[in-house]
């Protein structure tokens, strides 16, 4: 499909179209997308004043989804091997799952630790990709912001081994500044909606 026919698809109807009907959906529940703008706004001031909690709560939260999926991949082992079906995998990821919950819970410092330095093993790896690349690209194309972007994310990989439990931290902080953002956005959106909701329906359906 040309880009022709894609304009005109939406202009007629097609999926990214607008919507009147949409439209005063959300005019009619502001208040909705207001709360959501509040929570965000909240966890991330939260994140960004009381990083340390916020490191437990999402510790809290992994566990408890290793342990839940733990334990319905033993029951769907158990159901397996009473029906004679492959049974093996399924209550090897129960074991494993469990184990890992087990670790968030009384070893939380050591979930924390594997998170960051996953995130610097991504970081390095990505960053050697980028510096493979460098060469490949010419200066007119930006060879220059690939080289930045590609040393950036070795620098960030590194200082995170290096000093893993500040390196979270600014994690957090980077979670939390992007809460507040979204909060906001929405709650501007929200207002926008309540001053848009006492427009009858026609005349939305025709903007």
């Amino acid at each position: 499909m040309s880009a022709n026919d894609f304009f005109t698809q939406a202009e007629t109807g097609g999926a990214f179209s607008e919507s009147g009907p949409m439209s005063a959906l959300l005019a009619e529940n502001w208040w909705a997308v207001a709360l959501r703008g509040v929570v965000a706004i909240l966890f991330g001031v939260i994140a960004l004043l009381m990083p340390g909690l916020t490191i437990e709560a999402f510790v809290l939260l992994f566990a408890a989804y290793m342990l839940v999926d733990g334990v319905f991949s033993f029951i769907a082992g158990v159901r397996a091997a009473r029906h004679r079906e492959r049974w093996v995998a399924l209550i090897l990821q129960a074991i494993l799952d469990l184990i890992a919950a087990a670790i968030a819970i009384f070893v939380p410092i050591a979930t924390v630790l594997a998170f960051v330095y996953l995130n610097a093993a991504w970081a390095i790896v990505t960053g050697v990709l980028m510096l493979s690349a460098v060469s490949r690209l010419h200066r007119t194309h930006g060879k220059w912001i690939l080289a930045l972007g590609a040393i950036l994310s070795l620098v960030w990989g590194v200082l995170l081994i290096m000093a893993p439990i500040p390196g979270i931290i600014v994690m957090t902080w980077w979670v939390g500044a992007f809460a507040v953002i979204f909060g906001a956005a929405l709650i501007v959106l929200a207002f926008r909606l309540k001053r848009r909701r006492d427009e009858p329906r026609a005349t939305l359906a025709h903007a």
